[in-house]
């Protein structure tokens, strides 16, 4: 790694007599991820940013105030995880937010109810923190392992597009395009609720693509044609699974792909997402898996029931408390920011488009630091080049080719961390045998 590299370079200076048998040693460098970690698991929850979800976590750069566009100081207040409505997350809302750097448009972001509820949101009600009461098992993971503050979505917008980043690292229709996907479909007059999309959504969905001038210059069908990291993971004979509560929504990632939808490897996206745990428990854990919840599991606002911290915990503690916890890396991040003020602006802007927000991180493993806040600059694709190092892929390209590898969140020459279960309000009987009717986790 660069770190290490120039580490090196300076023993040799400082030592003063160049290459001579009496200098000291540079140490070696660190071991490869594959020699400790064997598979990992990515779980996807929706819609937070760390000033909202993480509130008073020490040692993050958690804001209690933000200011408006106004120039007012508008103090951060709590409201329950399960609250009643929800905030824009489409492009146009991240450009409001963002004013050119500033981050003081949070104010003229849209306020939307939940379907078939009378709320009445609060004063400023972008400018909210998560109780903390709501989300322990987030805190008690945060505080045990890696949290990082400088994780940004990819993406300027909202799930669909997310969604193929963490996939693919891009939310382009076709390997040679300069454009991206940059909203949620939009279905045709009539299309009944809860519609497939990707490559199976009624005929007339369209997905607004944006331009290298951050311009929504045009739009497709919502079917693409591309690699990703799951074709990089079948060359090498790696395999994988994708857990999901349907197959073709929104936040179905393989969904919009052409070959993956219509090929072979849609055996491996797995619905329901429940699966994950019954795998665990079976001893047949993939090497790498992504997870996806349930509405009500997924932390979005106005469509969760609180039980998001409680469905992570879930899945940790069933890898915890298995024969996988001692070769596992768990990846835990939020696909979008929600609409949630968050005070630090993206560190870059690529086409237009990349960075989006701040989003949450988690680090789990036993080589995971422990007790560390990571302030290096993160996105989907360090995920995706993550699993690239630990599995010997080459790189796709696209955002995982200028991310980092997630390389600071792991110490591989601690001992290992025992695994300690993680508290939550239900656990893992609840969700292997939930009777509730799933929702989506993006209603938008």
């Amino acid at each position: 790694m660069v770190c290490v590299l120039v580490l090196m370079i300076g023993a040799v200076g400082c030592g003063g007599s160049g290459g001579s048998s009496s200098s000291t040693p540079p140490p070696p460098p660190p071991p490869p991820f594959s020699k400790f970690i064997k598979h990992v698991v990515v779980i996807f929850q929706e819609n937070r940013t760390p000033d909202n979800l993480f509130h008073g976590l020490a040692n993050a750069d958690i804001a209690n105030s933000g200011v408006d566009s106004a120039g007012k100081t508008i103090e951060l207040r709590p409201i329950a995880l399960a609250n009643t409505y929800d905030l824009s997350h489409e492009h146009s809302a991240f450009v409001e937010m963002y004013d050119h750097g500033r981050m003081d448009g949070a104010n003229l972001i849209k306020v939307d109810c939940a379907k078939g509820v009378n709320c009445h949101a609060p004063v400023d009600p972008q400018f909210m923190y998560v109780d903390p009461d709501d989300v322990q098992p987030y805190f008690n993971l945060a505080e045990k392992y890696t949290f990082g503050d400088r994780m940004f979505q990819t993406n300027q917008g909202p799930s669909f597009p997310a969604h193929q980043f963490i996939i693919a690292g891009t939310s382009a229709p076709t390997a040679t395009s300069d454009l991206f996907a940059a909203e949620n479909p939009v279905y045709p007059a009539g299309t009944p609720a809860n519609p497939d999309s990707g490559c199976t959504a009624p005929t007339g969905t369209l997905v607004a693509l944006i331009d290298t001038q951050g311009v929504e210059s045009s739009s497709m069908y919502p079917c693409f044609e591309h690699s990703t990291l799951m074709d990089l993971l079948d060359a090498k004979m790696v395999n994988w699974r994708y857990y999901t509560p349907g197959g073709g929504s929104i936040w179905t990632g393989p969904t919009a792909i052409q070959h993956l939808r219509f090929g072979g490897d849609w055996a491996k996206v797995i619905v329901p997402q429940t699966k994950v745990l019954k795998d665990i428990a079976n001893k047949d854990l993939a090497q790498v898996s992504w997870v996806i919840p349930t509405g009500q599991d997924s932390d979005h606002a106005a469509v969760n029931d609180g039980t998001g911290p409680s469905w992570v915990a879930s899945i940790v503690n069933a890898i915890g408390n298995s024969e996988y916890w001692d070769n596992t890396a768990i990846i835990i991040t939020w696909d979008d920011w929600g609409g949630w003020y968050d005070h630090v602006p993206p560190p870059a802007i690529y086409d237009q488009y990349e960075y989006g927000f701040r989003v949450p991180l988690i680090v789990v493993s036993p080589y995971a630091r422990q007790g560390y806040v990571s302030h290096v600059t993160h996105d989907f694709g360090s995920v995706l080049k993550f699993i690239e190092e630990v599995f010997g892929l080459p790189s796709l390209g696209y955002a995982d080719a200028r991310a980092d590898d997630l390389g600071d969140c792991f110490n591989l020459m601690q001992a290992p961390v025992v695994f300690q279960s993680v508290p939550s309000k239900v656990g893992v009987e609840f969700f292997m045998n939930d009777k509730r009717p799933p929702t989506d986790p993006d209603d938008d």
